[in-house]
């Protein structure tokens, strides 16, 4: 309970910026639309020339799968990273007592781009190595990779931040995520969920209610178990937004928290400190 009661905290302080920002609800929006593009882009050329039944499950990929997943990440991170760049560079100015715009956020993420594309090849590279490892486990093998995964995206957590505050390159952004995470929480840490626990439970209660309520309706009134099937398909989307944006404002407030030592207006120290934890 005080996970949540602090995580809510988080949401409250970050809700906050949002109500000021509306807009910024628009960077996650915009990043979902390209990154589905970017998916039908990869695989509708598999499916059209029948390659994706080479694919079975548990089996390790013929070798030009490899190139081509490569390929998708480093395309499906560069868009996902340059438009949490846009948010977080748009926060960053609210924090800052401005009045951001879309065009503001958006000139921050094209002016890091080369960053973007460094940061997407490492992240790529990585996604790739674990993915090749976890084909090769066994079960064990498997937690340990998901822990190194874990262990992976901990690490980096500031780094887009890093990269709209400090405009670095994407090894210098790492190390200095890394740096920022040592020197507040010390060097065994674990993070703490945060934001995704209270809209994990969100999520998941709409989804039930949706589709207890589908199911009630199918027998009798299809129309209305079409109609709560949309309506739970649209709140679960909006909340998907709603989350993504508070974490991108929560990340910037984060980066200030770790950068100063104290935590920016409406925000309170003690949910920021709590935002990662020591590993016991």
């Amino acid at each position: 309970m005080g996970k949540f009661a602090r995580s809510w905290e988080m949401i409250q302080a970050s809700a906050a910026v949002l109500r000021s920002d509306k807009e910024l609800l628009v960077f996650p929006l915009v990043s979902a639309i390209a990154t589905i593009l970017v998916t039908l882009t990869f695989v509708l050329p598999l499916i059209a020339t029948g390659s994706l039944h080479q694919l079975q499950p548990h089996q390790p990929l013929p070798a030009p799968f490899y190139i081509w997943m490569f390929l998708f990440y480093v395309v499906q991170y560069t868009v996902i990273f340059f438009f949490n760049t846009a948010l977080v560079g748009a926060a960053m100015i609210r924090l800052d007592g401005g009045d951001p715009t879309l065009a503001d956020g958006l000139a921050i993420a094209r002016s890091r781009i080369v960053s973007i594309l460094g940061y997407a090849l490492i992240a790529a590279t990585v996604g790739m190595i674990l993915r090749a490892l976890e084909e090769r486990a066994g079960f064990i093998g498997r937690i340990v990779i998901a822990m190194v995964g874990a262990a992976w995206t901990v690490a980096t957590s500031m780094v887009v931040p890093v990269l709209v505050v400090q405009n670095v390159g994407p090894i210098d952004a790492i190390k200095e995520s890394v740096s920022l995470l040592r020197r507040n929480w010390g060097e065994n840490l674990i993070g703490n969920g945060g934001i995704g626990v209270v809209f994990g439970l969100l999520t998941f209660a709409v989804a039930l209610v949706g589709g207890v309520l589908t199911i009630a309706s199918a027998g009798s009134m299809v129309p209305m178990a079409y109609l709560f099937g949309a309506l739970t398909v649209v709140a679960i989307l909006g909340l998907s937004l709603v989350q993504a944006a508070l974490a991108g404002i929560y990340s910037a407030a984060l980066y200030r928290f770790a950068s100063t030592g104290q935590a920016p207006t409406g925000f309170d120290d003690g949910a920021l400190q709590e935002a990662f934890r020591i590993k016991a």
